[in-house]
């Protein structure tokens, strides 16, 4: 698992870009390694839903962790995990959080700075506390675990408008000093704000594609270290089986099978 850690984390280092297509299940996880992406992320939407929880911290830590350990033992590249604030509101349980991700195969970890239902995000000072516990807790478990610190500012509309740069800058360089990998801004799509994220940030940037956001080469031109697709994929695989639904149900044809994998395809993914 070390070596995967140093492999995940020596993959921040842009160029080229990392790309990360996030998974929600085995199979998807799979499909993304069968592609020749060289690592994994997990998205926590994607595996409450499919858990049967709404995001938003609601899924059973044990379950979430249960689906990541499925998810690492059927691929054979790094995972890092979405696991939103951790499950956890005070330092040492988000180590102890942390350490659990670990166990379960992960060797990155997406944290966030704020809590279900809060109407803010952390105190600066108490989520780097809680980010700097959790480092020291996996250094010493052996798993330097590759820390993706998320920050809310722009996704939540956090504080006046004219400050939320300033102000996603300022929390994200105190969480690399905390020792965080990278940082995640997600809620941001235009090239101006993204390269002066870029160039404040003291560390590699992740940047959330959706749709608006400028193209991959673009990000890379900008000093993108890593861009993800969150839960977008598993959205999209939830509005196929809508149309799907919607199709037997009022036409009663099958035009989904023309573009479906062989069964022996899919088996042979899972096949090891």
């Amino acid at each position: 698992m070390t070596d995967k850690a140093e492999i995940l984390r020596a993959l921040h280092k842009a160029p080229p870009i990392l790309v990360l297509a996030n998974a929600w299940d085995c199979v998807s996880a799979r499909l993304v390694e069968a592609e020749g992406f060289p690592a994994i992320a997990t998205t926590s939407a994607g595996m409450a839903n499919s858990l049967g929880y709404a995001d938003g911290g609601a899924v059973p830590p044990n379950e979430m962790l249960q689906a990541i350990a499925r998810i690492t033992r059927s691929v054979g590249i790094p995972v890092s995990a979405d696991v939103e604030h951790g499950y956890a509101t005070t330092p040492d349980a988000l180590a102890d959080s942390v350490l659990k991700v670990i166990a379960a195969g992960a060797v990155g970890v997406n944290l966030e700075d704020h809590l279900p239902e809060a109407p803010d995000l952390e105190p600066l000072t108490v989520q780097c506390d809680k980010l700097s516990t959790a480092v020291k807790a996996a250094a010493k478990a052996g798993v330097r675990v590759v820390i993706n610190a998320r920050t809310d500012v722009f996704l939540r509309s956090i504080g006046a408008p004219e400050g939320r740069l300033a102000a996603a800058i300022a929390r994200g360089n105190a969480f690399l000093a905390a020792g965080a990998d990278c940082v995640f801004v997600p809620g941001v799509t235009d090239k101006e704000t993204i390269a002066a994220l870029v160039d404040g940030i003291k560390g590699p940037l992740n940047i959330l594609a959706v749709k608006g956001s400028p193209p991959i080469a673009e990000l890379q031109e900008l000093g993108v270290a890593r861009v993800s697709v969150g839960s977008g994929p598993h959205r999209a695989t939830a509005a196929l089986m809508q149309s799907i639904a919607r199709e037997l149900k009022s036409s009663g044809t099958y035009g989904f099978a023309d573009t479906t994998l062989p069964p022996a395809v899919v088996n042979g993914l899972m096949k090891k």
